[in-house]
């Protein structure tokens, strides 16, 4: 067998639709899996003249491949990837390159890095988006680690990855170092804020209208065919519109329990936003959510307790409508503001140049969160002067805001006066609220904090550090 391009580790439905995708742009590509059937199975459902399989040992999986090697990791993130490395590790040589293309936690990233650099390996944290389906047919990807290794590996990622709104490959070097895993992060962040608001907008319209799912599907498709048009609008169609298999006309969508899994990547952006005080509250009330949800027997217990509260004074549906499908657009945009200087702020303290206006184009086709609101970003940050250091401060930011914000006050307001919870959307409001704001009673909590703990404050017409004793002794 003549030797291959590149190696691929683990035939999880990622790492088999990710390997068929590379074989069949004409890259030679061989497989390993831990499970021998697996990999048997998998080359004879699909083995061609470029995808291979080795089913020996890994030994012979690495001597397969062509000098400097290339090997993509796609297993589970956490300990599954240190124990491949590991197994690697001897079998490597200098200038071979590791590729993770997995979930992983961006400081594990940073540290595997370290660990492969002194005997000459490379290692790249590789975020790849888009799902079983975006990794066979085109999925976002986004390489961290050196400029050199990412010109070895353009090529594949080029041909392999989804095609943005101008026919371009959804696929750009982030940054140094861990920064693919980190804007990977960031992504799925992203993911389960925006997932999260479209639920506020589901429920609100099921409480306050009592529409069925069908009658929501039809509100969301006609936000979708303009500035909300989305990946996970258009399914969102499909889930709402999908009859249930047991009970006959109903939605499959009203027997589904409300309790909401997740698997760490958003609460991973929640906190590293804390750990570098940037503020992504909509990121981390998406979180929260999943969290009350999983409470369910609790939630049934108090829910007896509590009577339902009903406002005054609902809008007609014809006008909710168009209030609401502002009222989304703004909370995403405010939402991906949040995001935006998280990454930033990164990106300064790591020293991995992103480009976020590269970002968005990435974002526009293959991953979850694609849309159009990222092709409006990325023409956003494309013409901002080269002073803005936060997305609201961008003249098309601004000029959108301004057109959305009367109607986002007054969606808001009515959900809310109609006692229902809307964590991500109310949040939204509050950062874009705080961030234009320019006096908080942030002075008030200085000198709360000076009474009890000396803790000094600063003043407005002077400078220098102060402190008052506040009361006799």
């Amino acid at each position: 067998m003549k030797k291959t391009q590149i190696g691929l580790i683990g035939l999880a439905v990622m790492g088999a639709n990710l390997a068929r995708n590379i074989a069949s742009k004409n890259f030679d590509v061989i497989v390993y899996n831990r499970t021998k059937e697996k990999t048997k199975e998998f080359i004879k459902q699909y083995g061609n003249e470029h995808l291979f399989g080795e089913t020996r040992s890994l030994s012979q999986f690495v001597a397969s491949i062509e000098r400097p090697r290339n090997i993509i990791i796609m297993v589970q993130a956490g300990k599954p990837v240190d124990a491949v490395i590991e197994e690697l590790f001897p079998l490597l040589d200098s200038d071979d390159c590791i590729i993770d293309c997995g979930n992983s936690y961006y400081r594990d990233t940073i540290r595997r890095e370290a660990y492969l650099a002194p005997k000459g390996i490379h290692f790249v944290g590789c975020g790849v988006s888009g799902g079983e389906e975006g990794a066979l047919h085109g999925p976002s990807i986004m390489p961290g680690g050196s400029g050199e290794n990412y010109v070895r590996l353009r090529p594949i990622f080029e041909a392999i990855a989804a095609r943005d709104f101008n026919g371009w490959a959804c696929v750009t070097h982030i940054g140094w170092g861990a920064s693919g895993h980190f804007v990977k992060m960031v992504h799925n962040g992203i993911e389960y804020a925006v997932m999260q608001i479209m639920a506020e907008a589901y429920d609100t319209l099921r409480k306050l209208y009592n529409l069925s799912a069908p009658g929501i599907a039809d509100i969301f498709e006609d936000y979708s065919k303009g500035k909300l048009g989305s990946y996970l609008f258009d399914i969102s169609l499909k889930v709402l519109r999908k009859e249930d298999e047991f009970q006959d006309g109903a939605s499959l969508v009203d027997y589904i329990l409300d309790r909401a899994g997740q698997k760490g990547t958003g609460k991973w952006t929640a906190i590293d936003a804390l750990e570098r005080n940037v503020c992504v509250p909509t990121i981390a009330e998406a979180v929260f959510a999943r969290n009350i949800s999983a409470n369910k027997k609790l939630r049934t217990e108090l829910s007896a307790t509590f009577e339902e509260f009903h406002g005054k004074n609902l809008p007609p549906l014809n006008k909710f409508i168009p209030l609401l499908k502002n009222g989304l657009y703004a909370s995403i945009l405010s939402a991906y503001a949040q995001w935006y200087d998280l990454i930033t702020q990164a990106s300064r303290e790591e020293g991995w140049e992103v480009n976020l206006a590269e970002i968005s184009r990435i974002w526009e086709w293959g991953c979850i969160i694609r849309a159009e609101i990222l092709s409006f970003l990325h023409e956003s940050f494309l013409d901002a002067p080269e002073w803005v250091s936060h997305l609201f401060a961008i003249p098309e930011v601004m000029s959108a805001f301004r057109e959305s914000v009367p109607d986002w006050h007054g969606v808001v307001s009515i959900i809310i006066e109609h006692g229902i919870a809307v964590p991500t959307i109310g949040s939204s409001l509050s950062y874009f609220e705080a961030m234009t704001d320019n006096e908080h009673p942030a002075n008030y909590l200085q000198g709360l904090r000076d009474f009890f703990g000396a803790h000094t404050y600063e003043r407005t017409d002077r400078k220098g550090v102060f402190h008052t004793e506040w009361s006799d002794k």
